[in-house]
């Protein structure tokens, strides 16, 4: 109960510290022991897993961990996804540069740095960054840069160009593409 003046209000507490009791409920679901998937459940869990999206060897490996499994049991279950065509290294770069390319526009050299974190082999990276079409992604850089040139109407040229030029690159694009086509725009 709370108290206002001489009024008392009767709320519930979850409606006067929502964060508060949400950010509690979180770390008593965290404490809770989780349940441990034998390797069989684990296999299949990892199939559907699979099955679902494309996925690397590591996100995979650091998911099986999370499930209680043991180094011995994680490498083994790799090993099975593998020969069954469950994870395929080049086929996951090949979905990611595609799919970051065509949904997040997002150039290479960000895509390549994503690939890298996830422990993807510069082969895989190499066939994973050919899924981009040159014409699409100059085409692509073009109209971020055009789009961005018009959210900055005033101003210095110079301080435009250079505001844009660093949005792009930091989208991923290559720098020296990025001011070639600033200055095609732009001029």
């Amino acid at each position: 109960m709370v108290t206002k003046g001489t009024k008392s209000l009767q709320l519930p507490i979850h409606r006067l510290f929502p964060k508060f009791i949400d950010r509690i409920l979180k770390m008593y679901e965290e404490a809770k022991p989780k349940k441990k998937l034998t390797p069989n459940q684990a296999i299949i869990k990892a199939q559907m897993t699979c099955a679902y999206q494309e996925r690397c060897q590591q996100e995979m490996r650091d998911k099986l961990y999370e499930w209680g499994m043991h180094s011995n049991e994680v490498e083994n279950i790799i090993a099975n996804l593998i020969t069954d065509n469950f994870l395929n290294e080049e086929r996951f770069a090949k979905a990611f540069a595609g799919g970051k390319f065509r949904i997040k526009k997002w150039g290479r050299v960000k895509i390549k740095i994503e690939l890298k974190k996830r422990k993807i082999s510069d082969y895989c990276i190499r066939k994973g960054l050919q899924e981009i079409d040159e014409d699409d992604y100059i085409k692509a850089l073009q109209e971020l840069i055009a789009k961005k040139l018009k959210d900055y109407p005033k101003g210095k040229q110079q301080v435009k160009n250079y505001k844009v030029a660093q949005y792009a690159m930091s989208r991923g694009f290559e720098g020296d593409l990025v001011w070639e086509i600033v200055k095609k725009v732009s001029g």
